[in-house]
C-alpha cells in the first residue's frame, strides 16, 4: 500500500512512492510537461506531471485544475536542488477531491486591505503560512521557557471591573447594572497569582480602544505577562532578555523553512540572541535624541521615530530605564532617590519595530498605592482587592508584558502588525 505523507516529510521518502493530500496554488505547462505548485498545510513544493508517464485523462486533469482545487497526489519523491525546499514529486496519478472556481487571491499582486478582507483564504498563501507557523513556535517556546523556570500559567479574566492603566482606552460595557471592561491587561491578577505561587504568567487577548491606524497597533492583541515575587527590577530585566533571546533562538532552530519563505535575514536574528542587551536611562535617551536633532523634551513619551533611532544605535534590543512618573501607570514603584521617575523599562526592538516589552517593579506600599489610585481618577473601592495584596504580606515583585503580535512583526521582519493575527477580528477591521 502507498504510504500517505506530508510534504514537509518528503526528505524522508526520497525515491519512494507516496500519496499526499494537497491543494493547487499555481501551475504552468509546456506541451508535454506540467508543473503543479502544491501545498498541504505543512509546506509547499512542486509536482511534475509528464505526459508520456501518465494516461491522457490524468494529464488533461492536471492541466485543467484551477487554483486551490484539492486532490490526492500519487507519485515518487525526488531531490530538487533548484528549489529552496529541495524536493519535488514526480506525479503518477491524480484524484480530484474538491474543485475550485474563481479563487479571488490570484498570483498577481494584491493590496493589504484586499488580502485582509479575504484573510480566511489568504492564510493559505506562503507569507501568512510562514508567519502563522512562526507564531505557533513563539507560543510553544514561551510556554517551554516559563514552565522550565517554575512559572505557573494563570488565566486572567477578559471581562473586568477595573483597569490597570486607566479607563480612557478601555471598551466599556454594562454587566447586570455594573460597569465592566474588556481586559486591558492581566497584570493586576498576575500580581495576586505571584503572591500565591511565587512566579506566574498570563497569556490571553487584550484590548485597547485606540482609533489607531498605524502599522504597529492593534485594537485586539495577545499579551504574555509574567509576574515574579521576591525580585527587583534588574532581575526582571534579566528574565526579559533571556526570554526574548530564547524565542529568537527557537525560531532559528525550528522555523528555518518559514524564515526562508519570508526572506528574513537569519544572521541579523542571530545577533539578537547575544546577551546582555544594552541599558540606557530615559534621561540619557532624551539627551541622545536632542543631540541628534530630535525635537523632544524631558517628560514626553517617545514615538516611533525616537524609538527607532534609539534601538538602531545598538543594533540589538535596548532597555530604556526609568520613565517619568507622570506618563506611566499608577502601580509602578517610585524611584528611591527621585520623585519624578518610576522603576520601569521598555524594551525597544531594532529595525524600526519599537517597544516589544513594557515592565516595571510594582509599588508595594499600601498608602502610596492608594494615593496613586486616587490621583489617577480611579475608584479605590474597585481596587480594594488589589490593595489587599499590600496589606497582607507585601513583598518586592516585578513583571512585564510582551505583545505577541508586535514581537512577531519584528521577528518575521514584516511590514504590518495585522499580518501576524490569524483572522481580522471585528475590532481590528473597524480601526485597522
Amino acid at each position: 500500500m502507498v504510504q500517505q505523507i506530508n510534504i514537509i516529510d518528503a526528505k524522508n521518502h526520497v525515491d519512494e512512492e507516496v500519496k499526499i493530500g494537497a491543494w493547487l496554488t499555481d501551475k504552468r505547462s509546456s506541451g508535454k510537461i506540467a508543473f503543479l505548485q502544491l501545498r498541504d498545510g505543512t509546506a509547499f513544493f512542486q509536482g511534475v506531471l509528464v505526459k508520456a508517464a501518465v494516461s491522457e485523462e490524468i494529464f488533461q486533469l492536471g492541466k485543467q485544475l484551477h487554483q486551490e482545487a484539492s486532490m490526492w497526489v500519487y507519485g515518487t519523491i525526488h531531490q530538487d536542488t533548484r528549489s529552496k525546499f529541495g524536493y519535488e514529486i514526480e506525479i503518477s496519478n491524480l484524484e480530484l477531491v474538491g474543485e475550485s472556481e474563481g479563487y479571488p487571491i490570484t498570483p498577481k499582486e494584491h493590496g493589504v486591505d484586499f488580502l485582509l478582507d479575504h484573510r480566511h483564504l489568504w492564510l493559505r498563501s506562503r507569507r501568512p503560512f510562514a508567519i502563522m507557523k512562526i507564531r505557533n513556535e513563539v507560543i510553544r517556546a514561551s510556554y517551554e521557557f516559563f514552565n522550565a523556570r517554575g512559572f505557573i500559567k494563570m488565566d486572567a479574566p477578559i471581562l473586568t471591573g477595573s483597569a490597570p492603566e486607566g479607563t480612557t482606552e478601555l471598551f466599556h460595557t454594562e454587566y447586570f447594572g455594573h460597569d465592566a471592561y474588556l481586559s486591558q491587561s492581566g497584570q493586576l491578577y498576575a500580581e495576586a497569582g505571584a503572591l500565591a505561587f511565587d512566579k506566574v504568567f498570563t497569556f490571553g487577548p487584550t484590548f485597547r480602544a485606540e482609533e489607531s491606524k498605524t502599522r504597529r497597533h492593534l485594537i485586539e492583541f495577545w499579551m504574555l505577562e509574567p509576574e515574579m515575587a521576591f525580585i527587583h527590577q534588574e532581575q526582571s530585566l534579566e528574565v526579559q532578555e533571556e526570554y526574548v533571546a530564547y524565542l529568537i533562538q527557537n525560531v532559528l532552530d525550528h522555523c528555518d523553512y518559514e524564515l526562508d519563505l519570508l526572506e528574513r535575514d537569519k544572521d541579523v536574528l542571530k545577533r539578537y540572541t547575544k546577551l546582555p542587551y544594552q541599558r540606557i536611562s530615559y534621561d540619557d535617551a532624551v539627551t541622545l535624541l536632542q543631540k541628534n536633532n530630535f525635537d523632544v523634551e524631558w517628560g514626553v513619551d517617545f514615538g516611533s521615530p525616537e524609538e527607532t533611532f534609539l534601538a538602531d544605535q545598538f543594533e540589538q534590543p535596548v532597555f530604556v530605564l526609568n520613565y517619568p512618573k507622570k506618563i506611566k501607570p499608577f502601580y509602578m514603584k517610585p524611584h528611591p532617590t527621585r520623585e519624578d521617575v518610576v522603576i520601569c523599562a521598555d524594551l525597544l526592538a531594532p529595525e524600526g519595530y519599537g517597544e516589544i516589552i513594557g515592565g516595571s517593579e510594582r509599588a508595594t506600599d499600601y498608602n502610596y498605592l492608594l494615593e496613586q489610585i486616587k490621583q489617577a481618577g480611579l475608584d479605590p473601592e474597585e481596587y480594594s482587592w488589589y490593595l489587599d495584596l499590600r496589606k497582607y504580606g507585601s513583598v518586592p515583585h516585578a513583571g512585564f508584558g510582551l505583545g505577541l503580535e508586535r514581537a512577531l512583526t519584528w521577528i518575521c521582519g514584516v511590514d504590518h502588525v495585522r499580518e501576524t493575527i490569524p483572522f481580522p477580528r471585528l475590532l481590528n477591521r473597524i480601526y485597522p
